[in-house]
């Protein structure tokens, strides 16, 4: 094939018929306001009540902020599309959606990954927890987060765009990097090969380094001899661990079926799965399981409605 130049990519649509796309553009509209609003009363709740500036809900903001950011790189073009009955995405577009992807899912295993130290800190260490989880090392530790998954996404959203496309035709509802390397008009089996290692590695030593943790979590817990005591310390772990075996499961499932088969709606159903889901129940995982979440909750939002009354009047 000829090496070709594209101004834009073509997105697989889950149907040409117009009554279904407008269906389903109010679906993933109802999805995409919950999740957005469950974040951001995360958000709000953890910024604002001062019992809730702990390590614990540090990195539950900072999860919160990073699913917001996943959900929001496809959904809305995705809505946008449908709404106006188009397939397209400039390829500028598209260069936005592999890097802020890339971003915020290395973002989410980096912030899972330190979410089972802290809690792997609080319950096997707990007289060292203050000294270990200070202020200034969780600072540290959400820094070193945020620039190490920027310098990944650069490395790997500009690898991936340094190749010549042959088509324009994606054969996924989003600027997904299995399928680019799919359209390249080289046989990228260097690149594809490199780029499946940096995530196997980080994705592989960060879940066996947190089933590890929780391996030691789950043995101190169980030397608890109070059952409330297990039960209070089960409440603040096993959310955290639902989380990671949601987000770490469905992505795995979705890269290992992309590159086993090619059948286009399995792939679009996993992958909405895949990223639709985690973001959407992270919220009601942390706030059904987390008392102090609640209150929080209840507090802020006494205050909006207080201040709302006050304002009308």
């Amino acid at each position: 094939m000829n090496n070709l130049t594209f101004s834009f990519f073509l997105l697989l649509e889950f149907s040409d018929v117009r009554d279904l796309q407008i269906l389903y553009f109010f679906i993933f509209l109802a999805l995409y306001m919950i999740t957005l609003i469950g974040n951001l009363l995360i958000i709000a709740a953890i910024a604002i009540d001062y019992h809730l500036h702990t390590p614990m809900y540090f990195f539950i903001m900072n999860l919160a902020v990073t699913d917001l950011g996943i959900v929001s790189v496809s959904i809305p073009k995705l809505m946008t599309n449908y709404l106006t009955n188009s397939r397209s995405i400039s390829y500028s577009e598209c260069v936005a959606q592999v890097f802020f992807y890339l971003f915020f899912a290395t973002c989410d295993v980096a912030l899972l990954t330190v979410m089972a130290h802290d809690r792997h800190v609080a319950i096997c260490n707990p007289l060292q927890y203050e000294r270990i989880m200070h202020k200034e090392a969780c600072i540290c530790l959400a820094a070193a987060m945020w620039f190490s998954s920027l310098f990944n996404a650069i490395i790997q959203t500009g690898t991936i765009f340094s190749t010549t496309f042959c088509s324009n035709n994606i054969k996924q509802f989003f600027c997904e990097i299995p399928q680019l390397l799919k359209l390249s008009c080289c046989n990228c089996y260097l690149t594809e090969f490199w780029l499946l290692v940096i995530v196997g590695i980080i994705t592989i030593v960060s879940f066996m380094y947190i089933i590890l943790t929780y391996v030691k979590i789950f043995i101190a817990v169980l030397r608890i001899p109070s059952v409330n005591g297990q039960k209070k310390t089960l409440s603040t772990c096993l959310p955290h661990f639902v989380v990671i075996s949601v987000f770490m499961f469905s992505g795995l499932f979705v890269y290992g079926r992309t590159y086993i088969e090619d059948s286009c709606s399995s792939n679009i159903f996993f992958s909405v799965l895949y990223i639709v889901i985690p973001p959407l129940l992270n919220p009601f995982i942390y706030s059904v399981r987390n008392k102090e979440i609640k209150v929080a909750l209840k507090k802020w939002l006494r205050l909006a409605i207080g201040f709302q009354s006050q304002f009308k009047v």
